[in-house]
């Protein structure tokens, strides 16, 4: 018998998450059955989609939802031999038994010097998102401008590079200048401190005087609402995330976009990048060959401890990371910048 260790959501969020609402237990996992697999967590990750997600698709009493890179170490399933490793949508758990059904393997070509973090990352999901609200949503060409927001985000981030690798100009937006510094290592062609600039409707015209071809947006609320107003006619906006209203007990009001979007005949599509799950062996061939090339590169901050997992998520909803976390004897995160 192997002892697992879950999160629980004892109590959906209310406001910001706290401590309160996450319970951690332990439980005895059965040996796999026929066609089964037992898994360990190598890395897990947390991301700033959970919180509206946890309301949603969640019931109290739940493991925390989420996706992991785990090793397996039972096998009863020929497809999953032992010592492979699979990500899978397993939550906040350091041993999972399944039939493997929803696991995906590690690509067989994986470099043995990058980290298995990455397929949670740039070389999973929110490299993914970030590709597909590129090509799929706005169909960013050569040339363009682009302005994206929470850049130094897990996603904000990758969407920048894949801009610039598509040979467009990109203005980026983050909350902290060691933040912009970063997107200038990036390669951004432009980027600012949203809460040190003096107005977001300057900074936006002093970055892009002609406007924005495209809008990558994270954070959603009024700062987009002004971004709305530099785009170009016929502007594209993929709508990736919203963490600004994430933890409002009351939900924000206005203003409206409608007329802007009307006189500028604008184009705004919601997105989640499991709509184009079928590319994805392809996809992730691509952004690993950026990686080795050196054309995309990725930071990553790790805290051991799964215990600290109800910490790290609440740390990036305040901004300070987007993380990761691997489940070994003492577990560490791999957190990603995010603004």
């Amino acid at each position: 018998m192997v002892q697992a260790k879950t999160w629980i959501l004892t109590k959906h969020f209310d406001g910001f998450p706290k401590d309160s609402d996450f319970e951690l237990k332990v439980e005895e996992l059965p040996a796999p059955k026929d066609g089964e697999v037992l898994l360990e967590a190598v890395f897990l990750s947390v991301d700033p989609y959970m919180r509206p997600f946890s309301r949603v698709r969640m019931n109290e009493g739940d493991v925390m939802i989420g996706t992991q890179v785990a090793k397996v170490i039972q096998s009863n399933n020929p497809a999953f031999p032992v010592g492979s490793n699979v990500v899978g949508r397993c939550g906040w758990r350091s041993h999972t038994v399944c039939d493997g059904m929803d696991l995906i393997p590690i690509m067989p070509e994986w470099p043995q010097d990058v980290s298995l973090s990455l397929a949670l990352g740039a070389i999973g999901m929110t490299g993914l998102t970030a590709l597909y609200g590129i090509e799929e949503i706005l169909g960013l060409q050569k040339g363009e401008t682009l302005l994206v927001n929470c850049a130094a985000g897990a996603v904000g981030s990758v969407v920048g590079q894949i801009a610039k690798i598509k040979g467009c100009k990109v203005v980026g937006s983050a909350g902290t200048d060691a933040k912009v510094a970063f997107l200038k290592e990036l390669g951004f062609d432009e980027a600012f401190n949203y809460k040190t600039v003096g107005s977001m409707e300057e900074a936006l015209k002093k970055a892009s005087p002609d406007g924005y071809d495209c809008f990558f947006e994270n954070v959603g609320g009024l700062s987009s609402s002004v971004a709305l107003q530099q785009m170009k006619n016929f502007g594209r906006i993929a709508v990736c995330g919203a963490i600004s209203t994430y933890n409002d007990s009351t939900p924000q009001t206005g203003p409206f976009p409608h007329l802007t979007m009307i006189f500028k005949q604008l184009k705004m599509e919601g997105f989640m990048q499991s709509r184009w799950e079928h590319k994805n062996p392809e996809s992730l061939k691509r952004l690993m060959g950026w990686l080795k090339e050196g054309k995309l590169q990725c930071r990553e901050h790790i805290t051991k401890g799964f215990e600290k997992m109800p910490a790290a998520f609440m740390g990036i909803l305040r901004g300070k990371t987007s993380a990761r976390l691997s489940s070994q004897s003492d577990v560490e995160h791999r957190r990603r910048t995010c603004v």
